[in-house]
């Protein structure tokens, strides 16, 4: 049976997006053909919202997954997935931008995609050969220019929606002083180990929907660890419920009003994460979880190297 996945409203257009997405970042990188089996299956398991970027690799191989499952029938039309990519710092000039959502287009083979995203509040100064990038190639964003690039992307329709990734209140609250159109979306990191608090209540207020990344902690990547599936706490509250920590926590990111991006290429994993929707955490519970000690996992080092004044920037 097909699990019904709740949609949240983002934006002020009436666009509706799936509160939990498949991400498709693999570290390693997947090969092609893995990715797109991955994608076909979760399209099967029920998942209608996919995550992508440019830099992960993973456009072609989607969009080869989204064109066989249209073809086969798993789906009847594209309209009924939501898909979400970023614009990669080494074309994050106001010039390159429509340029670059239209090489993504072509990747996925789409005409329009629904959420187009600014990936880091950064710009590399040309092609990247090596992570973490040298910090003699890495400057802050032109904010304004780039964003009324995006802008131009929504009004051309080549996307629906436009938002930005691991962005600050700081950035946040600079896009929304001169913003025509708000982001509708800040991705970030997020999970019971690294809970955003400030920062969700300011993208509350604001009416940015906070969607989470890393929810799990990203096991098994370069910067992931176990430490949520390994956590004491989560694991006994799932324990008591007869739910998995991994569920655990996605419903806990859910009952913070966050849409949740998880990856597995797990075909038993993918479908157990979508079983979050039958039964709410506790008071007693949230509780509990709410004073799990915080600790970054995804930190700016892995994308370049460390710099004290760019980070104070940020």
């Amino acid at each position: 049976m097909e699990i019904k996945i709740p949609q949240v409203s983002i934006g002020s257009c009436g666009l509706t997006m799936p509160v939990i997405g498949m991400g498709t970042a693999s570290y390693p990188p997947a090969d092609a053909e893995t990715t797109k089996s991955a994608m076909l299956e979760a399209i099967r398991a029920g998942y209608r919202h996919f995550d992508t970027a440019f830099v992960y690799g993973s456009e072609q191989p989607l969009g080869e997954a989204i064109a066989e499952a249209l073809n086969i029938g798993l789906i009847k039309s594209r309209d009924e997935l939501f898909i979400t990519s970023k614009l990669w710092c080494s074309f994050a000039e106001q010039d390159l931008v429509i340029p670059a959502i239209k090489m993504s287009l072509k990747n996925l083979q789409l005409e329009y995609l629904d959420l187009y995203l600014i990936h880091w509040p950064l710009k590399f100064s040309k092609e990247v050969s090596r992570f973490p990038v040298p910090k003699e190639e890495v400057f802050l964003l032109d904010i304004k220019s780039v964003w009324s690039a995006l802008e131009e992307c929504q009004l051309l329709g080549l996307t629906k929606a436009i938002g930005v990734s691991n962005f600050s209140s700081k950035r946040l609250e600079e896009i929304l002083s001169f913003a025509k159109i708000p982001p509708a979306v800040n991705q970030v990191e997020m999970n019971p180990l690294w809970q955003q608090k400030e920062l969700k209540e300011f993208c509350k207020a604001k009416g940015i929907h906070i969607s989470a990344y890393s929810p799990l902690g990203s096991t098994g990547t370069k910067w992931g660890d176990n430490r949520i599936l390994d956590c004491d706490v989560l694991k006994e509250i799932a324990e008591a419920r007869g739910k998995t920590t991994a569920q655990i926590s996605l419903r806990w990111a859910y009952e913070q009003g966050a849409s949740v991006i998880t990856k597995s290429f797990n075909k038993d994993r993918m479908r157990q994460n979508l079983e979050i929707f039958d039964g709410s955490l506790g008071m007693e519970d949230s509780d509990k979880i709410s004073g799990l000690p915080q600790h970054k996992g995804c930190s700016l080092s892995i994308v370049i190297e460390h710099s004290e004044e760019l980070e104070a920037e940020l």
